[in-house]
């Protein structure tokens, strides 16, 4: 096959200057990476050789081998793990889009254009794109692959400008050779660090890729005085030059040390190799368990949560070892879906070698220690809330939607996913704008308050303008805002706390209890008595748009606002609902508009003298709509008709 040439595409080479120019300040962060890299591919090598030994050929004495060539400016990071064909070296070399780079351009520029500081170190850890951190230090790399089981090799290179080449080579045996050639600064005596150095590696290795489970070998080269017969040096004898292969790395696995003996930052940089992450973990479990079933854990929660955490391409799970010898990556089967961000990995002499997927999903012993692993992460998250709160916060930014989404599932998981899961809920309050637990917004309800509000908005400053706040408000009522597109219908899950039904501000009626709203309430029902017949055609006019048009108990200073029936689907919920059907989920659910109108505002004076003059008038229909429309963007909702709406809007400015 010739070589053939291939462009990057635009925001490739953009993420490439980045890479390049201004992500990492510690460039030789690109050997752990590349360490990583290496590491995994063995691991995918000797997966699949469980169930197809010949991938292996019989040879499963893995390595990973550093080969720095000071002549010629070069490092190579050779491997025997499982290797790629030229499809898979295009699909996951050829284009970074596959690491989420548009994800993570979009989360540079949001961050410039809202001036906050980019730290596009913390931001790069979410993304996934180690491998191209090999660019900060080289002038051209160079990829030779070779798929297990497969006879071809494929040759990779790249200067990072702007294109990349791929043609067939020839290879001698499987896995990959990544060969770097070095930048000037990057090699020789005269560099800050010098990559072609055998000591500058091996303390590289030591300090980031100590605990990678396969041998990472470098040669060196020594002197020896030749010895005679007795094994004497023999004085005045030439030394003779030799090449010995060093391992530099333990490779005893850190989760079989005492917890005692394992420093904070040794726990940090082993979640940073194993598991690819740029931070140090935010809390670190390491559990021994011994007795009828044994095993170890060690897990961890990451600092930040990747980008597509909540993406259907997003793989959750924790790694199976038996014995110290790794058997699975991704195991699903352990923790609980809501749990899925976290990271680390299980090590039990109970699990089989050669268990399969099936199986294990049948596995008692995987059953039993993985709910002994949420009870502890749950207890975990529970004595932080209480002891750290700074911190659990700091988790719940990140995480929170997680806890949401598990009570959302109780559905299918039980009712007691709900029990375990509700006192961890955190919600912004209207009253300090801080975050609060359930408990603590029951425990200060006045007694005469029967509900739990709460308020649903793209955000703090949507919610506190919204018309139907200004009365709570007032009555120093506290409500809960949501922001997430799962919050209400995990609130639909909850249903109630501590005895306490939850009510949103914007559905059906709000029933305060207080003498002064049920004076207020009864003069609206007076008002609306009279205006019967204004809300039957106003309701005529608008057709299906609502369900209903009454007068308004709940506003104070807004004209309109629009609130769903108690018996459906809520406003936030159609939204949802109404954004999955443009990704080709159909719409069930609508919820049932009902328009309320103030009858203390200005609006309703003249919208009952425009009535007034016929109901069939066109000033009369227009109000109506743009009443109506008005109560949609209030929501947040675009109108069908953007134009038919300005042009009505126009009209009535012009008279």
């Amino acid at each position: 096959m010739a070589k053939e040439t291939f462009e990057f595409q635009a925001q490739t080479r953009e993420l490439l200057n980045l890479m390049i120019n201004s992500i990492y300040t510690n460039k030789e962060i690109f050997l752990r990476e590349l360490i990583s890299n290496a590491s995994d591919a063995i691991d995918k090598l000797h997966f699949a050789a469980l169930t197809d030994s010949e991938l292996t050929g019989g040879d499963t004495d893995y390595y990973i081998y550093l080969k720095p060539d000071k002549v010629n400016k070069t490092l190579t990071i050779c491997d025997n793990g499982i290797g790629m064909n030229r499809a898979e070296v295009i699909e996951n070399i050829g284009t970074i889009a596959k690491s989420g780079t548009k994800a993570f351009l979009e989360q540079i520029q949001k961050a410039k254009e809202e001036n906050e500081g980019v730290n596009e170190k913390e931001l790069i850890g979410q993304f996934g794109v180690g491998f191209y951190s090999a660019f900060m230090v080289a002038k051209k790399v160079e990829i030779i692959t070779e798929k297990a089981g497969e006879a071809a090799a494929i040759r990779w290179e790249s200067a990072a400008d702007g294109s990349y080449t791929v043609e067939e080579c020839e290879k001698t045996g499987r896995g990959t050779d990544i060969i770097i050639t070095l930048k000037d600064e990057f090699c020789g005596d005269d560099a800050e660090q010098d990559f072609t150095d055998n000591y500058t590696l091996q303390r590289l290795i030591k300090k980031y890729s100590d605990y990678v489970r396969y041998p990472i070998k470098l040669d060196f080269e020594t002197e020896e005085t030749p010895k005679d017969e007795n094994g004497k040096e023999i004085e005045g004898a030439k030394k003779i030059k030799k090449i010995e292969t060093r391992t530099l790395n333990s490779m005893k696995p850190l989760w079989t040390k005492n917890k005692s003996e394992i420093t904070p930052e040794e726990y940090n940089e082993f979640f940073k190799t194993q598991f690819h992450e740029w931070d140090n973990p935010m809390e670190v479990f390491h559990t021994k368990i011994e007795g009828a079933l044994e095993y170890t854990a060690l897990l961890a929660i990451p600092a930040k949560a990747p980008f597509n955490l909540y993406h259907a391409d997003y793989e959750p799970g924790l790694s199976l070892y038996s014995r110290h010898v790794f058997i699975m990556d991704k195991c699903k089967d352990l923790l609980p879906d809501y749990l899925r961000f976290m990271k680390g990995l299980v090590d039990s002499p109970d699990l089989q070698l050669n268990i399969s997927r099936e199986l294990l999903q049948q596995s008692r012993e995987l059953k039993t220690i993985g709910k002994a692993l949420e009870k502890d992460i749950l207890k975990s998250l529970e004595r932080k809330l209480k002891n750290k709160r700074e911190d659990y916060e700091k988790f719940w930014n990140e995480y929170g939607k997680s806890i949401k989404f598990g009570i959302y599932n109780s559905m299918y998981s039980g009712a007691g996913t709900i029990d375990k899961l509700k006192d961890l809920l955190l919600y912004t309050s209207s009253k300090e704008g801080k975050l609060v637990t359930l408990k603590e917004y029951t425990e200060r309800m006045p007694e005469s308050q029967k509900d739990i509000y709460y308020a649903s908005a793209k955000d703090k400053e949507a919610v506190e303008k919204m018309p139907q706040m200004e009365l709570l408000r007032e009555k120093g009522i506290e409500v809960l805002y949501m922001f997430d597109q799962v919050d209400e219908f995990a609130i639909e899950a909850l249903h109630e706390y501590d005895g306490k039904h939850f009510h949103s501000i914007s559905r059906g009626e709000l029933n305060l209890g207080d003498a002064e709203s049920e004076e207020m309430k009864k003069e609206t029902e007076e008002i609306a008595k009279e205006s019967g017949d204004l809300m039957k055609d106003i309701k005529e006019v608008l057709g299906d748009k609502v369900a209903e048009v009454k007068v308004s108990a709940r506003l104070k200073s807004g004209a309109v606002c629009l609130v769903a029936d108690e018996a459906g689907p809520s406003l936030a919920m159609e939204q949802t609902f109404a954004a999955m059907e443009q990704n080709g989920a159909p719409n069930f659910f609508k919820a049932r508009r009902i328009l309320e109108i103030n009858p203390h505002h200005e609006l309703f004076a003249r919208l009952k003298t425009i009535h007034e003059g016929g109901k069939d008038s066109d000033d009369f229909k227009d109000y109506c709509d743009l009443l109506y429309t008005q109560a949609l963007l209030i929501e947040g909702i675009l109108p069908e008709n953007p134009t038919d709406f300005a042009a009505k809007l126009a009209k009535l400015m012009a008279k």
